[in-house]
């Protein structure tokens, strides 16, 4: 039997502990590290408020908490496959310095959406988001 690779990988949203995704982790045997933060480069950004966009940028950006997964290649194909249009895997920058992969947005998807990088993160914003 062949060994899978495992890699840590690190979400930013819906696929959170508690959320409505995290089952797609569960199913794909990804198993649960620890909670961390990415470096000071990052923005935070509300798709029609069902789920975040995080992008790298230059400057201006900001910390944004993440929870950390080991999961196999195969496993991180699996929960790719069912995220929404927009997402994608690229490799991100923890507090620490670290490298991990983890879900961030393609810039196009941001265009006119809700930054909530202040709120420092997806479970922040949907604690403390006003409702119109």
């Amino acid at each position: 039997m062949m060994k899978q690779n495992k890699l840590v990988l690190a979400v930013n949203g819906t696929l959170m502990r508690g959320l409505e995704l995290e089952g797609n982790l569960k199913q794909a045997g990804a198993l649960f590290i620890k909670e961390s933060k990415t470096e000071e480069s990052y923005r935070l950004f509300s798709i029609n408020d069902r789920y975040p966009a995080m992008i790298k940028v230059a400057s201006g950006g900001n910390t944004v908490d993440v929870e950390l997964y080991e999961i196999s290649e195969e496993g991180l194909q699996d929960v790719l496959s069912k995220e929404p249009p927009g997402l994608t895997i690229k490799e991100i920058t923890l507090i620490d310095g670290s490298l991990v992969q983890g879900v961030v947005g393609l810039e196009e998807i941001t265009k006119g959406q809700k930054e909530i990088t202040e709120y420092g993160g997806w479970r922040n914003y949907l604690a403390n988001r006003k409702i119109d």
